[in-house]
């Protein structure tokens, strides 16, 4: 080894101990002739001192160091002088004073600062990732994503799991993103799809008698990015047999709290509350809802529909609902009020209607249009108080709900009603289907392989609305974590949910064939889950942006700034493969 230690190891134990270190010069100063430099390596710093009495030669090469030169320096381990030990440092009580230097490399001046100081920008960060993972801040983020897949391991190894791979060249099939694929060289023409998730060949695996499954999948979709969306990321997939839905909500419970507590040292109290989807709609207006403030929504749709306001009678005529969302004791300006109305038309609304509560009822530009009884039943119902503001959003019932969900958190940020604590919540009975109204057609919620509840299964053909699922996601601080559900094991009932989609035979059997086929042979009862590890990840460390625990992550364009990627291609290979570009990328890369 070319070290005997690392740089957060040695204490005053190791006083006058001749040891060996080597790392990156993080920052270097000169104080009278002494020249003092911090040593870095991923473990830790120690402060490292060149003293011409000591050695000539190693104090005047010293003199010759910058930032990032990567060195091996060997010395005796001394006690620093009294005021001037640093107790924020694990090594802060010693300093060696070195005999021996070696330069194992020189580095560059580097195009951005290796400390947390400094940041620089996102497209420099990306470009330079390997220097940006030097940071000690970046650093922690890796080894803290690197405690959470072993406690995911450990713990499902102690359950009786079995981690086994699946593939990652495979046959397309449905999942709701668009696929990557892969042209096939030895059948030309024929492609593979790259896995979005493991979905099928888990399940295939309960058919084969596995009947505990996990493992850590690379998944890839080509979607629209955002700050919790990745081209590619990584999932904690778990899949049991002869289980319910009670059974595999605890498993994750525990494997939660296991988690937490060996990735960042966190006790966390289980079991964790538990929503029906419609509860979270209704009082949140989304299915992930944030539970750690109050602002509950609330259906006015019956007071309102009697009253002179037009906009409100109409919307509810219509088939719409009126909510509204008290920003309690919030004494808003009506500059404020005026921001918030930006913000709804921002998110698809056509307004934002608004009432003012004072000591002598409401106020604002539209009370004149709602009777004395109507305005008693809006306090009443919103137990509303002076210095109290109502908020309304009047629409179609997905519509109001997914805006003043998002006026609601708005309210919880600017209002600092957001607690530091994390409050998880289970959402359980999801609808099975939910309508697509530009393709007039029924969509599965979760997927098509969930199964519905045994007493909705009459309902499938002819009243889907009404058909629940076995579904169930586990929502952590307003972020999804991860959901799944009790599977469909009967072909039977599984071909119904195909009809219900609307699935052409001859398109089901060219899609999942296969697995209908291992459904007639004896298929246990089975479910799963699958969390987002980048995602946990994230929230382990107190942000929600899953590039900041991603070693490579790509960039919002799914391109990766350092290696250049997505790339052009030789025409030769692309030959070889039987493709050839469309005429636009040919222009575009000048093929």
């Amino acid at each position: 080894m070319l070290r005997t230690h690392t740089c957060n190891d040695l204490t005053q134990k190791h006083l006058n101990k001749e040891v060996t270190l080597c790392g990156w010069v993080n920052s270097r100063r000169d104080h009278g002739g002494i020249i003092f430099i911090d040593l870095r390596d991923r473990y830790g710093l120690t402060q490292i001192v060149f003293d011409p009495e000591v050695d000539k030669k190693c104090h005047k090469d010293a003199d010759k160091l910058r930032r990032e030169d990567v060195i091996q320096v060997t010395g005796k381990v001394e006690e620093r002088k009294k005021g001037m030990k640093n107790p924020k440092l694990a090594t802060g009580d010693i300093e060696v004073f070195i005999s021996k230097l070696m330069v194992l490399n020189q580095a560059e001046s580097p195009p951005l600062e290796i400390d947390d100081y400094k940041l620089p920008n996102e497209a420099t960060r990306l470009k330079y990732r390997y220097l940006d993972l030097r940071r000690p801040t970046m650093q922690n983020r890796i080894i803290t994503r690197h405690k959470a897949a072993q406690a995911v391991r450990e713990f499902l190894n102690e359950n009786n799991f079995l981690e086994i791979e699946t593939p990652l060249l495979l046959k397309h099939t449905p999942e709701g993103a668009r696929d990557y694929i892969v042209p096939s060289r030895v059948h030309p023409g024929k492609v593979y799809s790259l896995p979005q998730s493991p979905q099928l060949y888990k399940q295939t695996l309960m058919i084969a008698g596995f009947d505990r499954y996990y493992q850590l999948p690379k998944c890839l979709r080509d979607e629209d990015l955002r700050e919790d969306r990745q081209p590619e990321f990584t999932q904690i997939d778990i899949e049991m047999s002869f289980i319910e839905e009670e059974d595999i909500m605890q498993l994750c419970e525990g494997l939660i709290k296991h988690i937490w507590k060996k990735s960042i040292n966190k006790n966390l109290t289980i079991p964790f509350l538990r929503m029906t989807y419609d509860e979270a709609i209704a009082k949140y207006g989304i299915d992930r809802p944030d539970m750690r403030f109050g602002l509950e929504l609330v259906d006015v749709t019956k007071s309102c529909e009697d009253s002179d306001f037009k906009v409100f009678r109409d919307t509810v005529k219509n088939g719409g609902i009126v909510k509204c969302v008290n920003a309690q004791q919030s004494n808003l300006s009506r500059n404020q009020i005026d921001e918030y109305i930006a913000f709804a038309q921002h998110h698809g609304a056509s307004g934002l209607a608004w009432m003012k509560v004072t000591e002598k009822g409401l106020e604002s530009n539209i009370v004149k249009f709602f009777s004395d009884k109507i305005q008693k039943q809006l306090i009443k119902a919103t137990a509303a108080k002076p210095g109290d503001i109502l908020m309304f959003i009047a629409d179609k019932p997905k519509k109001c709900n997914e805006i003043l969900s998002k006026i609601r958190l708005k309210l919880g940020q600017d209002l600092k009603l957001i607690k530091d604590e994390l409050k998880f919540v289970w959402v359980v009975d999801f609808p099975m289907f939910e309508w697509d109204d530009d393709a007039k057609k029924w969509n599965a919620m979760h997927h098509p392989f969930t199964s519905p509840k045994p007493e909705d299964v009459p309902y499938l053909i002819k009243n889907p609305e009404r058909v629940k699922a076995r579904a169930y996601d586990l929502v952590l601080n307003g972020t999804e974590l991860g959901g799944g559900s009790i599977r469909i094991n009967k072909s039977d009932v599984q071909n119904l949910v195909f009809q219900a989609l609307a699935y052409a035979p001859e398109a089901v059997n060219a899609k999942f064939g296969f697995f209908l086929e291992a459904l007639k042979y004896g298929t246990p009862p089975h479910g799963g889950l699958a969390f987002g590890l980048d995602r946990i990840c994230a929230l382990l460390c107190g942000f929600n942006d899953i590039r900041e625990v991603i070693a490579f992550p790509k960039s919002k364009a799914a391109e990766n700034p350092m290696d250049g990627s997505p790339s052009n291609w030789d025409e030769e290979y692309l030959k070889e493969l039987h493709l050839e570009l469309d005429a636009v990328a040919k222009k575009n890369v000048g093929l």
